[in-house]
């Protein structure tokens, strides 16, 4: 599937402005990962598009992202791929045994944290710096919904450092900065 078609899908089932922000951070990351690992960025960039495309649907677990895995299937969407965007919720049991399941879930929160972190400032992800974010992960009533053990469990199943991973993810949004109102 190519970002055309996944963008398709996407709009069909998500309307939510803020939700469609957070995949569009979340594709420019794993495309980022893709090029660093030598991976087709194009089936990488698509997983993190599509990965809460069902979230306005189904909010709750296991709906989100079962059915939605369902919905996918039937629209040709290869198992690797839905593999990795199940095992992206710890819930489902679907282990992250392949590279880009590990980066999807490495990615996902850590974006919607770095997203908090942005809004708040004046030049927005400009000039936010590494050092920022981890500041903010240590106050709990910040972005509280943003699960700190996944970030943490995400950027040891990628075997990096976490200001490593942090400044790679910034680097990522920076550059799709407009699309993300940044």
């Amino acid at each position: 599937m190519n970002r055309a078609e996944a963008l398709q899908i996407l709009k069909e089932y998500t309307k939510s402005d803020a939700l469609l922000k957070h995949m569009y951070a979340v594709e420019a990351a794993m495309r980022w990962y893709a090029k660093k690992y030598s991976e087709d960025e194009e089936r990488w960039g698509v997983t993190g598009l599509l990965h809460d495309f069902d979230y306005e649907m189904y909010p709750t677990a296991p709906d989100h992202p079962l059915k939605g895995s369902e919905i996918l299937k039937e629209k040709g969407v290869d198992e690797e791929t839905r593999k990795a965007i199940l095992g992206h919720a710890t819930y489902t049991g679907i282990p992250r045994d392949s590279q880009m399941a590990k980066t999807l879930y490495a990615c996902d929160e850590l974006c919607g944290f770095i997203m908090a972190c942005s809004v708040i400032r004046p030049n927005k992800i400009a000039d936010l710096e590494v050092s920022s974010v981890k500041k903010k992960l240590k106050d709990k009533a910040f972005a509280r919904n943003v699960s700190r053990e996944d970030i943490s469990e995400g950027t040891a199943g990628l075997g990096i450092p976490l200001d490593e991973h942090i400044g790679n993810v910034i680097q990522a949004m920076r550059a799709i900065s407009p699309e993300l109102g940044l």
